[in-house]
């Protein structure tokens, strides 16, 4: 037998109550309690799991509803329960009141007028509420994250295009996850500032991505949960495409990273027409596809979370070096390598990048020799007759740059330093003599990229090789792809992108947080403007009667 009673006129939220369930459960004389608001879908769902009782058709959604499946030989425990539910709502208010003080109301219009500049609403009510409290925030020109799951599909496609047609962002339902100019939006990580933004419809996702940028060395300037039905044919990847265009106008984001679980196929193509008209760089991830290609214009397909995290790193590596490079537009890109495989990886990058065709034939070293970028293998046959390998004397070496680094077409000199037991002793030192060399007899800037091959235990010690070159203005990169990269950078012939106001939302948020205090509570403690609004179904729920309340107002 089912025992209940209700507490009138006590909203709580509903992940509060479902700590509050399982504490009471844990009871040694009771299999199982349920503490739920008394909505229609939780009436419904006490029904559907045997925990229904005649008791629940008074409650309104202002009402807590407490359903007891006592031991069989325990007897009447709902004063027993009771007293606990009393305490455990204590608890909550007791730490809702303890810390520093949040600002607190319980109407809309009390909130607006505690933070007027407010320009962003956190829901996290229950569904069935979720859609009109978005509503009213756009009524009032704030920009919505709705943590709400179980909205209507319709109601999300009026949200969203009410939105859009007021340059305003709807990051949800059933949004998890956002940062936005560091502050975090429900489940949020503590990231370094960096160049890259996410955009995503995957929560864990965001996370996860974010994650992996930071251990490859970059950090995050914002990151916008889309929810997970933002790329469904029904809304047609509404907020994605606001969410991409504003990227692209924030000038502190460099480059942007996407990831979602597969979108409707109509979208996907849609979302990735946005993305190449974007004047960035960006990652694209569809979680579950394979992507033939690797590479369109300026998006760059990965295939799992840690690919896009180190793609997203290595692309805003490049992106913050270019800015203080007097370019080379138009110049050509010439290889001068001592490692054999390292030459052939180098040529075969930057054939894929630039659209050309590799040197299968390696006559006299050479790997690529198209539209005049050059890449050549010094430790070839053809150029160790009668000399010992460029590894163990860099003769050979400083002579081709001193040669063919001083053509004015030449825009950027891709090198590797190659050191370890058998390589000579200090090979940093002969590549920059033999680069200030080539450098002084030209007319313009000549860019110089290159890589070191060993470690710190070397008897070079590959630190020293690294501070030699960057004193000498050579930019050393981890690895040969972002060599390659960067070296397109420098030459690429860039287009002009007309320069647009950036979105109010991305210079920092001012909060309006309803429903959950806990997110409130992180969002003051990361120094972000928030008041919570302390919300209750209006007129206990009664649906007519809260309509008729709404046309009054």
């Amino acid at each position: 037998m089912i025992q209940a009673f209700l507490k009138k006129g006590c909203f709580q939220d509903s992940v509060s109550l479902m700590l509050i369930s399982r504490q009471l459960s844990n009871g040694d004389n009771v299999e199982e309690v349920s503490v739920m608001m008394g909505t229609p879908a939780n009436k419904s769902l006490l029904e559907s799991t045997g925990l229904w009782h005649p008791l629940f058709d008074e409650a309104t959604p202002n009402d807590i509803c407490v359903a007891i499946h006592p031991n069989a030989e325990s007897g009447d425990v709902s004063d027993e329960i009771a007293a606990q539910l009393d305490s455990a709502l204590a608890s909550i208010a007791q730490a809702s009141a303890g810390g520093q003080r949040l600002d607190v109301v319980r109407r809309w219009q009390t909130a607006l007028a505690k933070q007027p500049e407010a320009n962003l609403a956190l829901i996290s009510v229950a569904g069935d509420y979720a859609a009109d409290l978005a509503d009213e925030a756009l009524d009032n020109d704030l920009n919505v994250m709705m943590f709400s799951d179980n909205v209507p599909l319709e109601s999300e496609v009026a949200l969203k295009r009410k939105a859009a047609a007021k340059g305003l962002l709807v990051m949800g339902p059933d949004c998890g996850t956002a940062m936005v100019a560091g502050a975090p939006l429900a489940f949020a990580n503590v990231l370094p500032k960096g160049p890259i933004s996410i955009v995503g419809a995957s929560g864990t996702g965001i996370q996860e991505l974010a994650s992996q940028v930071c251990l490859a060395g970059q950090g995050i300037t914002h990151a916008l949960g889309l929810g997970g039905r933002d790329l469904s044919a029904d809304v047609g990847g509404a907020s994605a495409l606001s969410a991409l265009a504003m990227m692209d106008n924030d000038q502190e984001t460099e480059v942007v990273a996407f990831v979602s679980k597969p979108p409707a196929p109509e979208v996907e193509q849609a979302v990735i027409q946005a993305m190449k008209a974007m004047s960035k760089p960006v990652v694209a991830l569809f979680l579950g596809t394979r992507r033939e290609k690797a590479r369109d214009g300026n998006v760059f397909f990965a295939n799992s979370l840690a690919e896009a995290g180190r793609l997203a790193a290595m692309l805003a590596n490049v992106r913050q070096y270019v800015p203080g490079c007097n370019k080379t537009a138009g110049k050509k890109i010439l290889g001068l390598y001592t490692g054999g495989t390292l030459a052939a990886e180098a040529a075969m990058l930057t054939a894929e990048q630039l659209g050309l065709a590799v040197d299968d034939a390696h006559d006299q070293g050479v790997m690529l020799n198209d539209g005049g970028h050059l890449i050549i293998d010094l430790g070839d046959d053809h150029y160790t007759v009668g000399r010992p390998h460029p590894m163990i004397d860099p003769t050979t070496r400083t002579l081709e740059i001193e040669k063919r680094a001083v053509d004015e077409q030449v825009g950027v000199l891709l090198l590797d330093v190659v050191i370890g037991y058998g390589a000579t002793a200090d090979p940093a030192a002969a590549l920059v003599e033999a680069v200030e060399s080539a450098k002084s007899k030209r007319q313009s800037p000549l860019h110089v990229i290159a890589t070191v091959t060993g470690t710190e235990a070397d008897p070079q010690q590959r630190s020293q090789q690294i501070e030699t070159l960057v004193e000498a203005g050579v930019a050393v990169v981890n690895t040969l792809e972002e060599a390659v990269l960067l070296s397109e950078a420098l030459i690429e012939q860039q287009g002009t992108k007309a320069v647009e106001e950036r979105p109010a939302l991305l210079d920092g948020i001012r909060v309006v947080n309803v429903g959950l205090r806990s997110f409130a509570d992180d969002l003051q403690s990361a120094a972000t403007p928030v008041v919570h609004y302390q919300w209750a179904p209006i007129a206990g729920g009664n649906a007519k009667l809260a309509s008729l309340l709404k046309q009054m107002q």
